[in-house]
């Protein structure tokens, strides 16, 4: 086996350009300059996008078949090595993941450039480069390539609504590249809820850097927000016997737990659905006030100006 590594000219997983050295009845059969034909790769007919002739050279993608030998594809990669763009997920394995970058096979991500875990038909940046081993591989760390490509928000104002997907996460929060090419920054403390990396996000605008680079929130604005989160208390008491034993004395983790808001947020809510009638406290308790109680009590209200 090792012999025959040493031998091979040609790997797995590279785009190589071969002379077709005959054909047959399954296909083209490749020249993989060893002097030995019994190391012809084949090029299967279902694996051609035109007729080939003897002699003529041809770039394909080579690949290992279910039986593990050298196989070639004209199903080339879509994007040429140092490129970015936004992939699909495959496969994902304990060592990595494959992402679909348009040739015969996946291409392999390793789990060290990653960006959070993608998953089966999620799509992400990668960038497509050459590995040790020569042969090609994807990663999802791209934010070199993507502050190059990016574009300064010269004409973009606070309150703007912006379309993207999200490239990477750290510990101070995402970082989104938008449909216009600009890069916007969101703090944890601006998310709703933690999104996933590749996610596509409207995200609005909240500061515009002196750098053209942009601030933003993936929450709505407070006043939006507000019925949101009444909304969500409500959906939740509908579901439980319109009770809950929740109130503006509940931790800040259970009330994250339950309802993916902050306590502060939760109060504001608690206070909107209480001057409505909505709700009702009691022994520590939330309790759905009925539409037929809030009815009675609006008509005593007016019976006792």
């Amino acid at each position: 086996m090792m012999a025959e590594e040493k031998r091979r000219k040609y790997g797995p997983s590279t785009v190589a350009r071969l002379r077709v050295a005959r054909l047959g009845d399954l296909g083209a059969f490749l020249d993989a300059g060893t002097g030995s034909t019994s190391d012809d790769i084949l090029l299967h007919k279902t694996q051609q996008t035109r007729e080939l002739a003897v002699g003529e050279e041809v770039e394909v993608f080579l690949y290992l078949d279910p039986k593990r030998r050298l196989t070639a594809s004209m199903r080339t990669p879509r994007m040429k090595e140092g490129q970015v763009a936004r992939l699909s997920v495959i496969n994902v394995s304990c060592d990595g993941a494959f992402l679909d970058v348009g040739a015969e096979r996946g291409i392999f991500l390793p789990y060290a450039g990653m960006r959070g875990r993608p998953q089966v038909g999620e799509v992400v940046w990668a960038k497509l480069y050459t590995d040790k081993s020569g042969r090609l591989a994807v990663t999802m760390e791209v934010e070199d390539e993507l502050r190059r490509a990016s574009k300064p928000a010269t004409d973009v104002r606070v309150g703007t609504h912006l379309h993207g997907s999200i490239y990477n996460i750290t510990e101070s929060g995402a970082f989104i590249f938008t449909d216009e090419r600009h890069i916007v920054f969101v703090p944890h403390k601006d998310m709703r809820e933690r999104p996933r990396v590749g996610e596509e996000v409207t995200v609005r605008v909240t500061y515009v850097r002196t750098d053209g680079r942009l601030n933003g929130s993936l929450r709505e604005p407070k006043e939006k927000a507000l019925v949101t989160d009444a909304e969500r208390i409500l959906s939740y008491l509908e579901e439980h016997k319109g009770r809950m034993p929740y109130s503006d004395k509940t931790t800040p983790e259970i009330v994250k737990a339950k309802f993916r808001i902050s306590k502060a947020a939760f109060k504001r809510a608690l206070g909107h659905l209480l001057k409505a009638g909505r709700i009702e406290e009691k022994d520590g308790w939330t309790l759905l006030v009925s539409e037929a109680a809030r009815e009675a009590a609006e008509g005593k209200r007016e019976n006792n100006p």
